[in-house]
């Protein structure tokens, strides 16, 4: 029986689904600092470098149709690859319980009802999401999509309808820190989009459609957090859609834009783990991420995810870089033993790096300069392996 595969339309479903976010809405609030001019150069500044990178991570799964912590083994052998399948399966628990927690807080703003209630509610349809499972998701994200397509649009002419004077927060942000800011999401994706990429039909069509669809999303959601803030004074995008009358519908973009990008996060959690242990089974494993992401959200402190996405760029920059020099320019496609030291060792040095670098202010922000200095010692580091 021939294997169903994902269309390109279905992928662009999935990773419009994933743009449209309440964190990205945030995360775009804090630029307000910059006007909205240079504000918008930073976003789209930021988004091109982050999504060039995620579109050759997906290109890379797609290709060998490997999920994406299998296409990491390529580069660090088969146990040195656990490393970032733990460190990945960490960072999606995180988001996980990040983003029910942003959701149930978004949602208590139009209807205040006690904050875990609309956790448990959140939590069960991100669980429906799992167990309907990717490759019959179709006619449920053309609705859920769609819906959020057309009140997303109703946001937007809310919140730049409104015609008031530009309101400039007090904080300072540097346009390199706002850069930063702006990679930061699309790279959050990098270690998920070939969990998506393997089961497409025309894996390169796909993987092109599913970026470009997430970066004019992802623009699109930041724009909206930071006109919100610029033009409105106001960051809680609860609280303008009070204002603007849009109950039910305020309701349906948070709880079904949190659903849509969640689900993403729990089912790639699922797929990392059976990278660990042959025994896993991703669908339930995904199920237990969301269990232990509602707790998570019942429980912990996640106000404000800044370092946690700074935590992200830095160990999944240079680990990007290192297998795009292995797949596009050193053509290394094999698993290559237990652990590939001297790649590891670079994504040390990289990891480093990148930490170094957040004390700088870069204009292009940190994750493009340290990506590039990490893929130019891997080629070197092979090179010098050749002739010996």
């Amino acid at each position: 029986m021939e294997e169903k595969r994902t269309s390109v339309f279905e992928n662009s479903l999935i990773w419009f689904g994933a743009a449209v976010s309440i964190a990205e809405i945030v995360t775009g609030t804090y630029f307000a600092p910059l006007g909205f001019g240079k504000g918008l150069l930073a976003v789209l500044l930021g988004h091109v470098i982050g999504c060039i990178m995620l579109f050759l991570a997906g290109l890379i799964g797609g290709k060998v149709r490997k999920s994406a912590m299998e296409t990491v083994k390529m580069s660090f052998g088969q146990k040195g690859a656990l490393l970032f399948t733990a460190l990945n399966v960490l960072q999606l628990v995180g988001w996980t319980a990040i983003m029910i927690y942003d959701g149930a807080l978004a949602v208590g703003g139009i209807f205040p009802v006690a904050d875990w209630i609309w956790c448990l509610v959140i939590g069960a349809l991100i669980i429906v999401w799992i167990l309907v499972g990717i490759k019959n998701l179709g006619k449920i994200n053309v609705v859920a999509i769609g819906a959020l397509f057309v009140l997303t649009i109703l946001l937007s002419f809310i919140i730049f309808g409104e015609g008031g004077a530009p309101v400039i927060g007090s904080d300072e942000l540097s346009f390199g820190a706002a850069v930063e800011l702006s990679v930061a999401m699309p790279l959050s994706w990098l270690p998920l989009i070939s969990d998506y990429t393997r089961e497409a039909g025309e894996p390169v069509k796909a993987t092109a459609a599913s970026t470009v669809t997430y970066g004019i999303v992802s623009c699109w959601m930041y724009v909206i957090g930071m006109g919100a803030a610029i033009f409105t004074g106001e960051s809680d995008i609860a609280r303008i859609m009070v204002k603007a009358g849009l109950g039910v519908a305020g309701l349906i973009i948070i709880v079904f834009s949190t659903v849509t990008t969640t689900f993403l996060d729990a089912y790639s959690a699922g797929i990392s783990s059976e990278s660990l242990s042959a025994k896993i089974n991703g669908k339930w494993a995904a199920v237990i991420v969301t269990l232990i992401g509602i707790l998570g959200a019942l429980f912990l402190p996640l106000g404000d995810i800044t370092d946690f996405l700074y935590f992200i760029g830095s160990v999944f920059a240079p680990m990007i870089a290192i297998q795009i020099a292995d797949f596009f320019i050193l053509r290394s496609e094999a698993d290559t033993g237990d652990v590939q030291w001297v790649n590891l060792i670079i994504w040390v040095i990289g990891f480093i790096l990148y930490r170094l670098l957040m004390r700088i202010d870069i204009v292009v922000g940190n994750t493009l300069p340290d990506m590039v200095i990490t893929a130019l010692l891997c080629i070197v580091a092979a090179r010098v392996q050749k002739k010996k």
